[in-house]
């Protein structure tokens, strides 16, 4: 039976692939704390070996009529980006997928009453939400399987818990598979208009597109930390007014995967709560409570990460 062992809500944005010298540049000399967190996040988590795939629920990658799961033996080529093509250009990644894991999850999409198909062509584009994180977490670490699922832009807040749901199924009907499950996509998701946007690339939260925006966030990320997945879910209608990116559906899909308003588990914070041209953006790992996702917790000890 193969199982859940650590989960994350993690930021992908295109400046932390850039030089060293330009996020140093953009960001009033300092390097932006979304690097040194997953850095940080790497070796505390992703360099131990303590699991064999990483799944990437990937906000940047919107289908239209089902969900569709990575199903290649291996993904390997060159990425450029189509939005920010000076910033992501011919990127080299090579990987291998999860066959097994990919058809075992599509099973379970009647059980759940969605569509889920397995796709392993070899042309199937990549997006950076999924091959920036693998850049930091899981270049140089050749035998961990990495495999994407995408958003469906015709889907609602249920059919992606529904998503989440069959994850955790097939996950669990995967012999002997421990599984790292990535939400990959920002809080709130407003961007700076073009001729205002270059003075708001400093990774400082004042640059989040407006303050109620902000401290929405920051509500969310104290109720992460306090395992409170209830209450994020409860109030996915008022967080709804803040754009969250891919209207939070990765997350959604990852609170499917670990038991929704009975998740418990609570959050671990890499880096500081940044801005992104007016996105806010966060690294939060959640680690297994040792009963399961929805056991009862007892309080834990703030992280040092925090």
């Amino acid at each position: 039976m193969g199982e859940i062992v650590g989960a994350g809500l993690l930021a992908h944005v295109p400046t932390i692939v850039l030089p060293e010298a330009d996020r140093l540049e953009l960001n009033e000399g300092k390097e932006i704390t979304l690097v040194t967190g997953l850095r940080e996040l790497r070796g505390d988590v992703f360099e131990r070996d303590h699991y064999d795939t990483v799944v990437v629920l990937d906000s940047h990658w919107a289908t239209t009529v089902e969900f569709v799961v990575t199903a290649q033996e291996r993904r390997a080529g060159l990425f450029t980006s189509e939005e920010l093509p000076r910033g992501m250009c011919r990127m080299p990644y090579d990987f291998p997928g999860d066959p097994e894991l990919a058809h075992n999850v599509a099973k379970f999409a009647d059980r759940h009453g969605t569509w889920i198909t397995p796709i392993d062509d070899a042309y199937l584009p990549i997006y950076y939400a999924t091959l920036n994180l693998w850049k930091y977490l899981g270049e140089g670490l050749p035998d961990k399987r990495w495999v994407t699922i995408g958003v469906c832009q015709t889907g609602d807040m249920e059919d992606h818990l529904r998503l989440g749901r069959a994850l955790a199924d097939g996950i669990a009907a995967t012999p002997g598979r421990r599984v790292l499950v990535i939400a990959s996509g920002a809080l709130s998701h407003t961007f700076w208009p073009l001729r205002e946007l270059r003075d708001h690339e400093a990774s400082d939260p004042v640059h989040i597109r407006t303050p109620e925006a902000r401290e929405a966030d920051r509500e969310r990320i104290a109720w992460f930390k306090e395992g409170r997945h209830d209450k994020v879910l409860d109030t996915m209608d008022e967080f709804w007014r803040y754009k969250p990116e891919a209207k939070f559906f990765h997350y959604l899909m990852l609170a499917g995967a670990l038991g929704e308003q009975a998740c418990v588990a609570r959050a671990r914070q890499y880096g500081a709560y940044e801005n992104s041209v007016g996105t806010g953006q966060v690294h939060l790992w959640f680690d297994r409570p040792a009963g399961g996702w929805t056991a009862d917790h007892t309080p834990a000890q703030e992280s040092a990460h925090a």
